[in-house]
């Protein structure tokens, strides 16, 4: 329910500030004034017109997942995509409407503030977002199987950068020495899993270890509707260059050769 809640806010947030940006462009392309030749009533129409579908567009890039780490440079392509084609929905909308010529460069700045703004909002938006649902009791009670190296730099990269997921405990199928890995306290061996679950509310469960307890992990986390995830490093990927797409619909990892830099495009 928190997260359902944080997320519906983001979504008011954004169409709020892509209209807000749209506004902002008008008024210092045109001047702190209502334009007679320029009507504003017409320009906020097509802007209200335009912003649910641009928020459908940014929505397909996958930007408001869980998992997306919103300061990366891809996601900000995604979001300047979406700032792009708002635009030009924006200008088709409008000529389509009025048929009647507007500032071009009003446009370039209408691009410019929503693509940087609605960047830097989500990278702010995030880090919010990501300190209320670690609050306890967590959101993401999440589940780590292996006491391996693997699985300690994952923890302590989860901690470090407060992502959703919240590593609560740890089991390990053979047991292990440790009490404790990164502050995540290690529960004893897979039979307690059900046990874990249970107690510790589980929404995700990382498999960091045991292959051979795949069908089984997997099998609990449909069980209790949780959400099971796999490091590649239990196939023996450890290069980290695998990336998981489809073939023809069918889910697939991928571990390409050394790629130039252009190939990025055309993942």
């Amino acid at each position: 329910m928190r997260y359902r809640t944080l997320v519906l806010l983001w979504l008011l947030s954004d169409i709020t500030l892509f209209m807000a940006v749209f506004c902002l462009a008008y008024f210092l392309r045109v001047g702190w004034i209502f334009s007679s030749d320029f009507p504003f009533g017409n320009f906020l129409t097509a802007v209200v017109t335009v912003a649910p579908v641009w928020l459908l567009v940014l929505a397909t890039t996958r930007t408001f997942s869980l998992t997306r780490s919103q300061a990366t440079m891809r996601n900000a392509a995604y979001i300047t995509y979406s700032a792009l084609v708002g635009v030009a929905l924006f200008t088709l909308v409008y000529y389509f409407r009025y048929e009647q010529f507007f500032s071009r460069m009003l446009l370039i700045m209408a691009f410019v503030f929503s693509a940087a703004g609605i960047w830097l909002w989500h990278i702010a938006y995030s880090v919010l977002l990501r300190r209320i649902l670690r609050r306890d009791p967590a959101a993401f009670p999440t589940l780590v199987i292996g006491v391996t190296r693997e699985s300690a730099r994952l923890i302590r990269k989860l901690n470090e950068s407060s992502h959703p997921l919240k590593p609560v405990a740890i089991l390990d199928g053979k047991g292990s020495k440790e009490s404790e890995v990164e502050g995540v306290p290690v529960r004893g061996k897979l039979n307690k899993l059900e046990e874990i679950m249970e107690s510790e509310r589980i929404t995700h469960l990382i498999q960091c270890s045991d292959l051979e307890q795949s069908l089984n992990l997997l099998s609990a986390c449909r069980q209790r509707g949780c959400t099971y995830l796999l490091l590649p490093s239990v196939l023996g990927i450890v290069e980290r260059d695998e990336r998981i797409d489809t073939l023809e619909g069918q889910p697939v990892t991928i571990v390409s050769p050394k790629e130039h830099w252009w190939t990025w495009f055309f993942r």
